[in-house]
């Protein structure tokens, strides 16, 4: 009997791709494409460009003739995404988006759906691996070909019921190759620039969404240095990071960064680049996939963003919490970002980083 999967579509050429190869492996594919952004002024640019990719989405599955459907997630994803970016950027944090929108959207809610629709699998165009190790049962999620467009880093919280359920076919693929077989079987978005940006916010511009959305979480405040002398004023904790140089908008005759954000004072300690790197961070809310638990101290490497570099360390599970002591002090570990962990090429686990020293 044939296997129904059902395809996460954006009209662009990685979804769009991986129908054509989805199709040549076999399986019966319908489209299904997610209304996330909520209508309102402030998101009136992005949903805008959201109706366009799901007609571009429409036009793809009508030219592949597969079905297509187009699910309503608008409520779930403000709650789950949206609120959850403005609180946690006003506790001071440095929240990542899509890792949040991978759990509770895409591989949540989204999930939930296409069962209701009768598929057997998932699918997204994302740039990942799944495997079935025999020996340790489990499913093992592994970095793509493309080391530049690995996505495994975004991936993390996916979990044995999900995984055993999902198809990437582009693992095995570079984007190149992908563009090529898009312009070759006649996909018109096979030259679709890909986004950078986060998905809800227009010109990469957090810190005036958060603004707009709710302004009495901005946190005004003072700039101060190590000691607790007063630098200056800034315009709100919203609009920085841990790291940031540029846009700081004060002057001090020398290169300083933002090393710590104090949610209650609404204080930003501005330090030298030696300040930024720290030994230790603490994980919380992490998944585990390749073991069910860590019983020793075990030998990763870590990325503590989105990138290419790994840094060597050793984890340590503590009950709710996970401790990773870096072989090298790393530059600016921010709280809210992820921290995921790789045993070579499978991904071993991740969770957001909440303590740093």
């Amino acid at each position: 009997m044939t296997k129904k999967v059902i395809l996460g579509m954006s009209g662009g050429v990685d979804s769009s791709v991986s129908a054509l190869l989805l199709r040549k492996q076999g399986y019966e594919v319908a489209g299904a494409t997610m209304n996330m952004i909520p209508e309102g002024e402030l998101f009136k640019e992005k949903y805008c460009s959201l109706a366009n990719a799901t007609e571009e989405a429409k036009l793809v599955a009508k030219d592949l003739g597969i079905e297509h459907y187009i699910i309503d997630l608008k409520k779930e994803f403000d709650q789950a995404v949206i609120e959850s970016f403005v609180k946690e950027y006003s506790l001071g944090y440095t929240p990542n988006p899509c890792v949040r929108c991978n759990k509770y959207i895409k591989f949540g809610e989204f999930f939930k759906e296409i069962k209701k629709l009768g598929g057997d699998f998932i699918s997204t165009g994302h740039y990942a691996k799944v495997e079935y190790d025999k020996d340790k049962k489990r499913y093992l999620l592994k970095k793509a070909k493309d080391a530049k467009k690995d996505q495994t880093y975004f991936l993390y919280n996916l979990n044995q019921e999900v995984l055993k359920e999902v198809i990437f076919p582009l693992g095995d693929l570079t984007k190149d190759e992908v563009r090529e077989i898009g312009e070759k079987s006649g996909i018109v978005t096979y030259s679709k620039k890909d986004s950078e940006e986060i998905c809800f916010i227009n010109e990469d511009d957090h810190g005036n969404f958060i603004k707009t959305r709710n302004p009495s979480v901005v946190g005004v405040g003072n700039f101060i240095d190590e000691d607790g002398n007063i630098l200056g004023k800034h315009k709100g904790i919203v609009y920085y990071t841990i790291g940031q140089r540029r846009g700081l908008g004060i002057a001090l005759g020398k290169r300083v960064f933002v090393s710590k954000i104090n949610p209650i004072t609404k204080e930003i300690t501005l330090s030298d680049d030696e300040s930024l790197y720290k030994k230790y961070i603490e994980v919380r809310d992490y998944n585990l996939i390749s073991v069910d638990d860590i019983k020793r101290p075990l030998e990763v490497t870590v990325k503590i963003r989105h990138g290419v570099n790994e840094y060597k360390a050793m984890v340590t599970q503590e009950e709710d919490k996970l401790l990773i002591e870096f072989e090298e002090p790393v530059r600016a570990p921010s709280r809210g970002q992820s921290a995921v962990m790789y045993d070579g090429d499978i991904v071993v686990g991740g969770g957001i980083i909440e303590n740093v020293w």
